[in-house]
């Protein structure tokens, strides 16, 4: 028991002091509230900001997916047809249009077939080869858009 009284006389207690009461009067005290409201606008403010600019940025993000899903459609038809093209032993014909039904909307396919007319260094005619040109034409967004691709096709005769 004595080590507790040891050790109780060891700590130095002071017994605690009351602050000091602080009076504020009714102005005082609306103004404080008044500042922590507009403390609560400017941040609704600012995040509503964020908020807003980050839907922008999803929707730009959604347009260019949508986008590139589109032109992706596009390259995967004019592709296709060039394979065709390529595939077939007939010269290819001089003029071809047709309409590709999509779900981005329907897709106009131009195919437009010349000789070539190449020659060797010595001026000599190369005969048999074809000039294909494919061309890709559709709306987007009410904007009119195309693509086009072009390709050499030999066809002995």
């Amino acid at each position: 028991m004595q080590s507790d009284d040891v050790s109780l006389k060891r700590l130095s207690v002071t017994p605690l002091k009351r602050a000091k009461s602080n009076r504020f009067n009714a102005s005082t005290l609306q103004r404080l509230n008044a500042f922590a409201l507009y403390e609560v606008l400017l941040g609704i403010t600012i995040f509503a900001l964020g908020v807003i600019a980050l839907g922008h940025a999803v929707e730009n993000c959604l347009n260019a997916s949508t986008i590139n899903a589109e032109e992706g459609v596009v390259r995967q038809i004019l592709s296709n047809r060039m394979a065709e093209i390529q595939a077939t032993k007939s010269v290819p014909d001089d003029s071809k249009e047709f309409e590709v039904d999509t779900n981005y909307g329907g897709i106009k396919v131009v195919q437009k077939a010349t000789a070539a007319e190449l020659t060797e260094p010595d001026n000599t005619l190369l005969n048999g080869i074809y000039l294909v040109t494919l061309t890709a034409q559709w709306q987007q967004g009410g904007v009119p858009q195309s693509k086009r691709v072009q390709f050499y096709v030999y066809r002995p005769g």
